[in-house]
């Protein structure tokens, strides 16, 4: 009974694509979402500003493959680049069901993954956000090569403890999450946060009093970098993690302490330390 219903469940997939991203990579990303266990009744991809001619080749093809799958393909175009925040905003506004499951334009997505996070709600149906672990690794030979792994990020599973971490850092993976719509659009939705727009919307809704869940698998495959541990500072990213904090301290979600603690060492991490330890630091103490 419980398999039926999942399978019968009506959700969509909220996608964002801009000129930067790399159309082999698109390609595998939306690949390992028509290719699910469950399939989505609908992806909805948000094109932010003008894209390249490879980009659109990719979307041209999928037109086809989705509608074979029988997958609702719906498209928004912008027609300037607004960011990532404002985009993921306008995606999720598009969505026609209220179960919502994003998905970044160049990870790959586990098989199973919407079929574990449909399960999860159907036994938990209270949460409002359900997410779990990412694997993150470097490109190789192939576009869907994922054997290069270099990280592993784990969160906390139940309510309580994610709302603990939140305490000192962000406790969901966003690439990972599928929620309610209708909960996340009591609290606003997305809004713009310098590079912390998914942080800002989970301590809104922990303030709203909503149940948060992680599922203790690995989700999705996440794209990396060679220098992504390095860009995570800077004065502009150490002042956006430093409102973080004090929005935190404001809502006595954390104290005195633990605000000074925080900000102290996102100065000493994003701002002091050169770039070549401070991605030894993200490597040895933020992942596995």
């Amino acid at each position: 009974m419980q398999e039926n219903k999942i399978t019968k469940t009506k959700f969509s997939v909220a996608m964002c694509l801009y000129a930067g991203d790399d159309a082999k990579h698109f390609d595998v990303a939306i690949s390992s979402v028509v290719n699910q266990s469950v399939k989505p009744t609908e992806v909805v991809l948000t094109i932010d500003g003008p894209i390249t001619e490879e980009l659109e080749k990719v979307i041209s093809s999928y037109r086809i493959k989705l509608k074979n799958n029988k997958i609702d393909f719906k498209q928004v175009r912008l027609l300037n680049n607004v960011g990532h925040g404002e985009a993921r905003r306008v995606c999720l506004d598009s969505c026609s069901f209220n179960l919502i499951a994003l998905m970044d334009a160049d990870d790959i997505s586990e098989p199973t993954r919407f079929e574990r996070q449909l399960s999860y709600f159907s036994v938990n149906p209270e949460v409002a956000v359900v997410g779990g672990f990412i694997t993150e690794f470097l490109s190789g030979l192939s576009s869907s090569d994922t054997s290069n792994k270099v990280g592993r990020r784990v969160v906390p599973l139940d309510d309580r403890g994610i709302k603990e971490y939140m305490k000192k850092r962000c406790p969901m993976n966003q690439v990972t999450v599928m929620f309610k719509r209708n909960e996340v659009a009591e609290v606003g939705g997305y809004m713009d946060w310098y590079c912390e727009e998914d942080y800002y919307l989970w301590i809104r809704l922990a303030l709203s009093g909503k149940i948060f869940g992680n599922i203790p698998e690995n989700l999705v495959n996440v794209r990396v970098g060679r220098d992504m541990y390095h860009r995570r500072g800077g004065w502009k990213y150490f002042k956006s993690e430093a409102g973080i904090q004090k929005l935190l301290y404001k809502n006595k979600i954390i104290g005195v302490s633990r605000y000074f603690l925080n900000v102290i060492e996102r100065f000493a991490i994003q701002v002091v330390l050169p770039n070549n330890i401070r991605g030894w630091i993200f490597q040895k103490f933020a992942r596995e």
